[in-house]
């Protein structure tokens, strides 16, 4: 039994331990590609969440993993059938009501670990400055390795690609669809740009229509993924985030957090 994780404890060893940071990873429900299923972001979160934190307790962490929400934002795949939608004001209230549970428990500091691209969160973060009493912070977990994406995949990724089809491979690889020669019963991922150039190049921001993006619901090719990547991946995403877990655990609450304490 890992008091860490709550999912599998009891009442009496939570009792029983001090919590210092709470992390709740968010993930999502939706199609990805042909060949993934779709529960892929909130596996990525289950797997993340528990290695990360299973990794910050052994080196004397005080954390808790809770269970990851399996829904996210989904208004602009709503032309796919059972991309299961929260709407972002929803995310937000059910993230408040979440948050105010972990505060009545007694902790403050709080890890929202995003694995959908869709909740774009800062906005809770805005929210919740001042109501919550406690100190939350948002991990995108794509952003985690962006300086090292290319030192391990080949092809850009955005939904479905090289880097997600490589964990699941790594984690999960009775649910990734195989082709009866063992290649990947996948589309190629292509994707169509917007016509507006100010768009293309990030000065213009838009939802993408993702029923006119891709026809498939990748973006990215994946046929060059494999689980010794995903392995790899893994590896760096755990080290890097149980090293801010590790150091937010130990983190005084004192006048000056999260800041550098004044000389």
């Amino acid at each position: 039994m890992s008091h860490w994780n709550l999912f599998e404890s009891t009442y009496e060893a939570v009792r029983s331990s001090r919590y210092q940071v709470a992390v709740l990873p968010l993930g999502a429900t939706e199609p990805h590609n042909l060949h993934l299923p779709y529960g892929t972001d909130t596996i990525e979160g289950d797997v993340l969440g528990r290695e990360a934190c299973a990794q910050a307790a052994r080196r004397g962490a005080e954390v808790l993993l809770l269970p990851t929400v399996p829904y996210g934002t989904e208004t602009n795949l709503s032309r796919f059938p059972f991309a299961m939608n929260l709407q972002p004001s929803t995310l937000l209230l059910v993230i408040r009501d979440l948050v105010a549970s972990i505060r009545a428990a007694g902790v403050r500091k709080i890890v929202l670990l995003n694995m959908h691209g869709g909740n774009e969160l800062k906005s809770v973060l805005r929210e919740l400055f001042h109501t919550a009493d406690a100190h939350l912070f948002l991990c995108n977990w794509w952003e985690v390795i962006a300086d090292e994406y290319a030192h391990i995949f080949e092809q850009p990724e955005d939904h479905a690609g090289e880097m997600e089809t490589s964990i699941i491979m790594a984690r999960r690889p009775e649910l990734v669809a195989r082709r009866a020669d063992g290649s990947l019963a996948c589309a190629d991922g292509q994707t169509r740009p917007c016509r507006f150039e100010a768009v293309r190049r990030g000065w213009v921001r838009i939802s993408r229509p993702w029923h006119l993006l891709t026809q498939s619901t990748g973006s990215g090719d994946p046929r060059a993924a494999t689980a010794e990547k995903g392995e790899r991946v893994l590896a760096l995403l755990t080290s890097r985030l149980a090293d801010f877990l590790v150091e937010l655990s130990g983190s005084p609450l004192d006048a000056d957090f999260p800041m550098t304490t004044t000389e």
